[in-house]
């Protein structure tokens, strides 16, 4: 196998071995899914920077199965989901949610702009998916805090998600300025030839 195409999967287990690592690394967690972890998506991001959306997409959808598989512990087969339900929400929060981080590159070649307003897409991508979820298939309501309720499944979900979403893009996205600032780091990722 020729070396510039080695080189690009060897990087990939990578970032995805890490990304799953620091998935585990929770920070805080939500009572019904979802939680703010140590940057486990900026790998993943940062590889689609470095590659492009297209290797970026591919890795990212393998990151999306090991989130699967981390789902499966967490207990999503015990939910008590509906058939149709439970594809949904396979589909929607863990398989096109996380693959969706691989457009964290469509503004690569941009600078340090381009990979925050990157990174910010992907990951408002995935928050979509999240919420779509939390209010067509879950059709979540009820209380959210001791003062706060609603019976609003979009308002509920809009702000369920924000809860964990919000913190994970601001922290993910300083954590790109932060690689972005190093200049061994900086070139190491812009040096890659096919852009």
């Amino acid at each position: 196998m020729q070396r510039n195409k080695l080189i690009p999967m060897i990087e990939g287990a990578f970032v995805v071995a890490m990304g799953v690592v620091l998935s585990y690394v929770i920070i805080f967690k939500l009572p019904w899914g979802g939680a703010i972890t140590l940057l486990s998506m900026l790998p993943v991001g940062i590889y689609s920077i470095k590659y492009g959306v297209k290797k970026g997409l591919m890795i990212s959808f393998v990151f999306s199965l090991f989130q699967f598989i981390q789902g499966i512990g967490d207990g999503i087969f015990a939910w008590g989901l509906t058939p149709v339900m439970l594809v949904s929400c396979i589909f929607l929060d863990y398989i096109l949610a996380y693959t969706l981080i691989g457009f964290a590159g469509i503004f690569r070649s941009k600078g340090i702009k381009g990979w925050i307003f990157g990174m910010a897409t992907a990951i408002t991508m995935r928050f979509l998916c999240h919420f779509i979820s939390g209010a067509v298939i879950f059709h979540s309501a009820g209380k959210l805090w001791d003062n706060f309720s609603t019976e609003n499944t979009y308002l509920y979900s809009l702000i369920y998600n924000g809860c964990y979403m919000l913190p994970e893009m601001i922290f993910t996205c300083i954590g790109a300025f932060v690689l972005f600032r190093v200049s061994a780091m900086k070139k190491m990722i812009c040096k890659t030839e096919d852009k």
